[in-house]
């Protein structure tokens, strides 16, 4: 069944340091060599996608809604603005809740080379706050309990821990607006 009411398309958004792009297909071939690195699947799983299937995973994410209609897919590239050079990635789904509020389910990913440096934390940071002016009644992000950065980065969103443990990793909730 498809929900009749449309999910926000993602906007560019800014911070001190990033510009956060809508993801686009023609993001992949300079997004491939950030993503093709085995470590950034330590706490995941998986492997690094082939730049095919990263193309064809960025035309399906853009488009802004599960094939369903169920989800609305929110995607950023992050971008440095000092060189301009591509660091990472945000996502947000966006779930109808059983009270008819709207969940929305963050993840982040920064390529090894351009981590610790608090890219993350700012990029969902921004995108949080966006999503609270448009109305995300919760927020939640899925964190392996041995990734303190990214437990570090759900903090700083006004999330906390759960019990509730999803795929070997944390459920870590708070509120939206």
């Amino acid at each position: 069944m498809t929900p009749l009411t449309r999910w926000p398309l993602a906007d560019p958004l800014t911070t001190s340091r990033l510009s956060l792009e809508p993801l686009g297909a023609g993001h992949a071939p300079e997004a491939f060599p950030v993503f093709d690195d085995a470590r950034l699947h330590t706490w995941t799983g998986g492997k690094p996608r082939t730049l095919e299937e990263l193309r064809a995973g960025y035309a399906l994410q853009a488009g802004g809604t599960s094939p369903d209609g169920s989800q609305g897919w929110l995607n950023w590239m992050l971008r440095r603005t000092d060189d301009g050079r591509l660091a990472g990635t945000v996502q947000a789904t966006l779930y109808r809740t059983g009270s008819g509020g709207t969940e929305a389910s963050l993840a982040w990913v920064v390529g090894v080379e351009h981590q610790g440096r608090g890219y993350a934390g700012e990029a969902a940071r921004a995108v949080a706050d966006w999503l609270r002016t448009r109305g995300a009644t919760s927020l939640v992000a899925f964190v392996h309990p041995g990734h303190e950065a990214s437990a570090g980065v759900a903090r700083s969103l006004g999330l906390t821990p759960t019990d509730e443990l999803v795929d070997g990793e944390v459920r870590w909730s708070g509120p939206g607006r």
